[in-house]
């Protein structure tokens, strides 16, 4: 009678797999899940206040925040933090200017399905690496968060400069903050945060060199794609923001994993 268990196991490894990992992140050691849980309120609670999310926002960067935690050490969380610093202070860069051009984000902050968007998909390949221990959603979070940063930092840089950007399609010159527009020094920053944020992950430990420019490439890929998809589908509604945040996350990690894949 004993033997179902192990039957079934066998049968669903993956599932199985899975129910431990849940277990091991709802249940692990005293002190880590304290600390955890500690790190995680103290951040959102402190990104609510300076205003970077809304409430509900603050409790998808929580659970963001206490997934990455768990799954991949305090350096994934470090990655984490900068992605949202730079995020809160690009987004106040011109504000002033933004709000003329009717592109500013909300004072109240980023809601909860603009954090899902831009950092689910790092939850998500982080829970993968929990499940199957393949480095290779090690460099999918990487890129997930790289690229999340890039888009954010991208946008709200180009949104803030005086030069006028061009839809990435057709190359017409279109106003700051249109879907799918892109602007030299927009594209320029966007670059430079995604090598800052792989910077970040390689100085935690979460890559090797090897990795570093895999990680990069893929998080300035997502970066592009979001602007196509921006061009492609969002300006004729098919698509809304944060679907295109996320598929663009979603890009950069698939190219990430896949390339680790190939090349190592």
């Amino acid at each position: 009678m004993s033997c179902g268990v192990p039957g079934k196991a066998a049968m669903f490894p993956a599932f199985y797999r899975l129910h431990f990992v849940l277990l091991g992140m709802v249940l692990p050691g005293a002190r880590r899940l304290a600390m955890a849980v500690l790190i995680t309120l103290a951040f959102a609670t402190l990104a609510r206040l300076i205003r970077g999310v809304s409430s509900t926002g603050s409790v998808a960067g929580a659970v963001v925040s206490f997934i990455l935690y768990l799954a991949l050490g305090p350096g994934a969380f470090i990655a984490l933090v900068c992605v949202f610093l730079l995020a809160w202070l690009t987004t106040r860069l011109g504000y002033a200017r933004k709000e003329q051009r009717g592109t500013a984000e909300k004072k109240d902050g980023r809601t909860a399905s603009q954090v899902l968007a831009n950092l689910g998909m790092a939850a998500f390949a982080a829970l993968l690496y929990g499940i199957t221990s393949a480095p290779i959603f090690i460099a999918a979070v990487a890129a997930a968060l790289g690229e999340a940063a890039a888009d954010t930092v991208s946008s709200e840089y180009g949104q803030a400069s005086k030069e006028r950007a061009v839809l990435i399609t057709t190359w017409e010159e279109v106003p700051a903050g249109t879907d799918g527009g892109i602007s030299f020094p927009g594209t320029i920053a966007g670059v430079l945060a995604a090598t800052a944020i792989s910077l970040v992950c390689l100085a935690v430990g979460l890559l090797t060199w090897q990795w570093f420019w895999i990680v990069t490439l893929s998080a300035v890929l997502g970066m592009i794609a979001d602007s196509l998809l921006g061009a492609a589908l969002e300006r004729k509604g098919i698509l809304n923001n944060d679907a295109v945040n996320f598929l663009s996350t979603l890009i950069a990690a698939g190219a990430a994993a896949l390339l680790v894949r190939l090349l190592h």
